[in-house]
């Protein structure tokens, strides 16, 4: 694999994994650190760039999701975001350092975007999450071979 076609891939991989759309970067990124092709340090970084631009798609789209909420064809209910909306009121900005989490991670991000969180602070503690996850597999990947 070419090293464009190997960053690309963990890039696109990691910004979908980000999104509300269901995809998993993390084992492609073990792939090729097994792999051996690329600098360890350089696939966490694509890997993290992607994922937090990812999370940032999802922050820009909770700007404007409210205003869609009245509408037939909208994912949530109010109630879910009023929940949602109380649950991020509960636990604060500090919660977005679990924006990696599996399943609350990604809702999460969306609804900071919703409670219009700053953007360098969402910036800021989203990028300590998700690069320290990626970090974290990688030295253990790397600890393994």
């Amino acid at each position: 694999m070419t090293d464009l076609a190997a960053y690309g891939s963990l890039f696109l991989a990691s910004l979908l994994a980000a999104t509300l759309i269901p995809a998993q970067s993390e084992s492609l990124l073990a792939g090729l650190i097994l792999a051996g092709g690329q600098p360890v340090a350089a696939l966490v970084a694509v890997a993290s760039l992607g994922n937090i631009l990812g999370s940032v798609l999802n922050w820009i789209i909770g700007r404007g999701v409210e205003r869609f909420a009245d509408r037939r064809w909208f994912p949530a209910s109010q109630k879910q975001l009023d929940r949602a909306q109380q649950h991020y009121q509960r636990f604060g900005y500090w919660s977005l350092l679990l924006a990696w989490v599996p399943i609350i991670g990604d809702p999460l991000t969306l609804v900071a975007g919703i409670m219009r969180e700053p953007l360098w602070r969402f910036l800021l503690l989203v990028s300590i999450g998700k690069t320290g996850r990626y970090v974290v597999l990688a030295t253990g990947i790397s600890a393994l071979t």
